[in-house]
């Protein structure tokens, strides 16, 4: 999934611009929402190029908070990668499931911990003046990705509140048209929810003949 850089990325005040790097892994983040809206294993792969394509970015520009949270990002594609390439039922995908009770309290939980944990990081160690902000959406991300992974439907919710809060951060440094794109994600975010919950209508109607 894509995600503009995280946190440090808002904190530092940089700006996207236009050089091939940023095109490219704009372009290739947007790939990939749509084909994980589409339950395109491809989306995993083409993720990892943005991935890779930010990382050169953000180390170019000395931002190498953001550049080592895409190597968290490329950690967990893998991941799904590998779920997704693995069917479960004989028919020939990875279930689009919903969270449970236990496992959306245990990612709460680490998700509260990351917070505070990243908060500090950023308050002490940079020059933030969002922390509290850019932490959030650092930890957010990394759990929606992993939701991805496992195909958990309520990660496009998770996403859709890293973009809100994202737009929110992106608006308060003057990066309005990061912001619109924000916004663009979101509403591809509502389609892939759509999307993947026709598919788990899909499913019980299948396992209920």
């Amino acid at each position: 999934m894509l995600r503009l850089g995280g946190a440090d990325c808002v904190a530092s005040g940089y700006h996207l611009g236009m050089s091939p790097l940023e095109i490219f892994g704009v372009i290739a983040g947007a790939v990939c929402v749509l084909l994980a809206a589409k339950e395109n294993i491809l989306t995993w792969p083409i993720g990892i190029v943005n991935n890779v394509l930010f990382f050169v970015m953000f180390w170019r520009n000395k931002l190498y908070a953001d550049a080592c949270l895409q190597i968290f990002y490329i950690a967990i594609s893998i991941y799904g990668w590998w779920r997704w390439s693995h069917a479960e039922d004989g028919a020939g995908t990875q279930r689009v499931r919903s969270t449970s009770r236990l496992t959306a309290g245990v990612l709460v939980f680490l998700c509260a911990l990351g917070w505070v944990a990243v908060y500090q990081v950023l308050h002490r160690f940079t020059d933030s003046n969002v922390p509290a902000g850019d932490a959030l959406v650092t930890v957010l991300s990394l759990s929606a990705q992993y939701m991805a992974g496992r195909k958990m439907i309520e990660n496009w919710i998770v996403w859709i509140v890293v973009d809100v809060i994202s737009i929110a951060l992106y608006i308060y440094k003057h990066l309005y048209l990061t912001s619109l794109l924000s916004a663009a994600f979101i509403v591809m975010c509502v389609m892939g929810y759509q999307a993947w919950r026709q598919t788990q209508i899909r499913q019980s109607a299948i396992e209920a003949a």
